[in-house]
């Protein structure tokens, strides 16, 4: 379990929960309480105890379900004293490596296909938040968790605080702003994946179009396109949870303090973003999906084109020897009486008349690109 005490000009780390509780609240700013799911379970009476202390509401048994479910969607509810929402968030391992996923904390989308596939999982991330407290569970050794918090602490220890044009801005205004941004965090690791994403799929595309080869990962495409499927319903989840929490912010309470005004603004700005970066993952997911069914389409077309061409070949090949077979045919019969066959040059001339026909229909069906390799 980590705590930090964020405040407009500075955040700190280092209290643990029982001290939290003796202490209270800061006199400004509010307090991040993050702990991973098993954490959560293990200490559940005490960290209830400490937001009935700390928020005057401790959190209801169906949000505390929400919160260590590893299978749940992301969604968004809500009381009159906080709000809860959980996230899925998308992540990969790094190249090389193999994902930690225990039982109970993480879901992976596909068991074959290509490696940059194999690392995509899905961890819901839960968040509840209070008007001064924000109270995040993460499934074990959470990546995302660690990094905003690595960089909320070099800010924090960074020289350039100071800096009255950045005092405002790089510090969560609220624990509403700081789930958002973590959130922002979460959608933006998979937008980092495209590139591999496209890049593998690309290279599909050139094996399924190149007449020289044969294609035979059609598991592996069926995985891909499974798990693109998968990827597509996860991010419609997290654009309705978004989108959910974007209308219940147009019902909060008109202030007339000009600061919570701002701060109000900034949020809406700031979930628009979240949502409009879903939105992308989204079109992305979509487009991957769409250019591989299109790539097999094209790939079973190309490969009726060529079978037309070779039958259009042999065809015409066999449409030229029919004259030849007739000609040998007729000398073949059993007759006394046919012309050219008791003659010395009756062969030669019978062999020159089957040249000349094979070259003539040969010469045509040429003109006519029945033999060419392809219809221009």
């Amino acid at each position: 379990m980590r705590i930090f005490q964020i405040q407009s000009t500075a955040a700190s780390e280092g209290l643990n929960l029982q001290q939290l509780v003796q202490q209270g609240l800061p006199a400004t700013g509010f307090v991040w309480i993050s702990c991973s799911r098993t954490t959560f379970e293990a200490q559940l009476a005490s960290i209830q105890a400490a937001l009935q202390q700390l928020c005057g509401q401790s959190l209801l048994g169906l949000h505390v379900s929400d919160l260590l479910n590893p299978q749940l969607p992301s969604h968004y509810d809500f009381t009159s004293q906080y709000d809860v929402v959980v996230f899925r968030r998308l992540a990969a391992a790094l190249a090389g490596s193999a994902l930690p996923v225990a039982s109970n904390t993480a879901t992976t989308l596909v068991k074959g296909g290509p490696p940059i596939l194999r690392r995509i999982d899905t961890n819901p991330v839960g968040f509840a938040v209070f008007d001064r407290v924000l109270l995040t569970v993460h499934p074990a050794d959470c990546s995302v968790r660690d990094a905003y918090a690595s960089k909320l602490m070099q800010t924090a220890s960074s020289d350039a605080r100071t800096d009255p044009r950045t005092m405002g801005t790089r510090y969560p205004a609220s624990p509403a702003d700081l789930m958002l941004r973590i959130i922002n965090l979460m959608v933006d690791g998979f937008l980092a994946l495209r590139r591999e994403l496209t890049h593998q799929l690309d290279h599909w595309q050139v094996e399924l179009l190149n007449p020289k080869t044969r294609f035979a990962n059609w598991a592996a495409l069926l995985d891909a396109r499974l798990a693109l499927h998968q990827l597509d319903e996860i991010c419609e989840d997290q654009r309705a949870c978004i989108q959910d929490w974007i209308e219940a912010l147009k019902t909060w309470p008109h202030t007339t303090n000009p600061v919570e005004a701002r701060e109000r603004e900034l949020l809406q700005v700031r979930s628009r973003d979240v949502l409009e970066h879903i939105e992308r993952v989204v079109h992305h997911v979509q487009r991957l999906e769409l250019s591989a069914e299109t790539a097999v389409q094209m790939h079973f077309s190309a490969q009726s084109h060529r079978t037309n061409d070779i039958m259009r070949t042999l065809t015409a090949l066999t449409a030229i020897f029919l004259p030849l077979n007739l000609i040998a045919a007729i000398f073949g019969m059993n007759f006394d009486t046919i012309p050219l066959l008791h003659l010395h040059s009756g062969f030669w001339w019978a062999l020159g008349s089957m040249l000349v026909i094979a070259l003539t229909l040969g010469l045509l069906f040429w003109r006519k690109r029945y033999l060419s390799r392809g219809a221009r």
